[in-house]
């Protein structure tokens, strides 16, 4: 299960998990199909998003999940304004304990350790052939709250230093072939970009290994769509755009700034303009990012969009907020 790109091995995961399941079961009493043990590798994982139009792709929930993480910020608050449902994963109605990877990335345990740094050290300064470089996700103390249902699925990331570029390795519990892998690797992967960037290396394979992969019963008519889309022309097979790549530089002030924007978006406290965010200093990569949160808060308040900020999209953004909100979009451009 080795591909250039996350496209290919979407359409080709989802499809084995789909229709060669090894087993039908109901954890929870939610009925699945699903495989034991499943490995895939991505040659080029700047190349992480599913293009098909049938799937609908959430370029801004992609970006704003990862951005959630990178605060370290477990509110509910922040991610629900994306994706509403996020908010039943809540034990409190405030806080995700298992899903927000964020503090256990920055702060893990009581010790609060800074898991980055340690390993950002570790490759830069004590051990750059080291195999310890394992970022924890998953707290076995989770599974000591009754009734828990926010258990982290991602077990955690390792990195690898070798021949000057930047492996990392995902290993899961649990992942939707239809719905999480999705975002999951769009995540993992800006995050081993990033780290990579930090470390001023290339950027070697990502891999995710996974103990259970499956497809839910409620999701089986959705899935159909998607693999029937993919089958009706070989050229659906390959990705339609090529996705930007991270600024060869230390992103992390771009990274804040993108994030105080965001927070003041979410809540409806500014708008910005096109030349609000061309004024800013940081570089075009973000700036983009800051596009696609500006346009989502017209659609989450319900506004008539301010078409320019679309029109200063990159062409794959474009594709996607169309393809997602044709409603806002397609009118416009037709």
């Amino acid at each position: 299960m080795h591909f250039n790109n996350f496209h290919e091995a979407y359409i080709e995961t989802l499809y084995e998990t789909y229709h060669h399941p090894q087993f039908f079961n109901a954890p929870r009493g939610n009925h699945s199909r699903e495989k034991l043990n499943h490995h895939l590798s991505i040659e080029n994982p700047v190349e992480r998003i599913c293009y098909l139009a049938s799937r609908k792709t959430n370029i801004v929930f992609n970006f704003a999940e990862v951005l959630w993480y990178l605060s370290a910020n477990n509110g509910v608050d922040f991610i629900s304004y994306y994706n509403k449902k996020m908010s039943q994963y809540s034990m409190n109605g405030k806080v995700l304990t298992g899903t927000a990877y964020g503090p256990k990335i920055f702060e893990f345990g009581n010790a609060k350790v800074n898991q980055w740094k340690q390993i950002k050290d570790l490759l830069t300064y004590e051990d750059v052939d080291s195999k310890r470089a394992f970022l924890q996700i998953f707290d076995a103390t989770e599974l000591m709250v009754p009734e828990n249902i926010d258990v982290s699925c991602t077990v955690g990331l390792q990195f690898f230093v070798r021949e000057n570029k930047l492996y990392m390795a995902s290993f899961m519990r649990a992942n939707d072939a239809f719905r999480g892998i999705v975002s999951d690797l769009f995540s993992f992967t800006l995050i081993q970009e990033l780290m990579a960037r930090e470390l001023q290396l290339d950027l070697g394979t990502y891999f995710h290994n996974v103990g259970s992969i499956h497809v839910y019963q409620s999701d089986n008519e959705w899935t159909e769509r998607v693999l029937q889309e993919a089958k009706s022309n070989v050229q659906k097979m390959k990705p339609q755009f090529q996705f930007p790549t991270m600024p060869l530089t230390d992103n992390w002030s771009a990274i804040e700034t993108v994030l105080n924007y965001e927070s003041l978006l979410r809540q409806d406290l500014i708008t910005l303009s096109c030349s609000d965010i061309e004024q800013l200093d940081i570089a075009d990569y973000w700036k983009q990012v800051l596009y696609l949160f500006s346009l989502y808060q017209y659609i989450a308040y319900k506004r008539t969009i301010d078409f320019s900020l679309f029109r200063h999209l990159l062409p794959v953004y474009q594709h996607l907020m169309m393809n997602k909100w044709p409603s806002y979009f397609k009118t416009k451009i037709e």
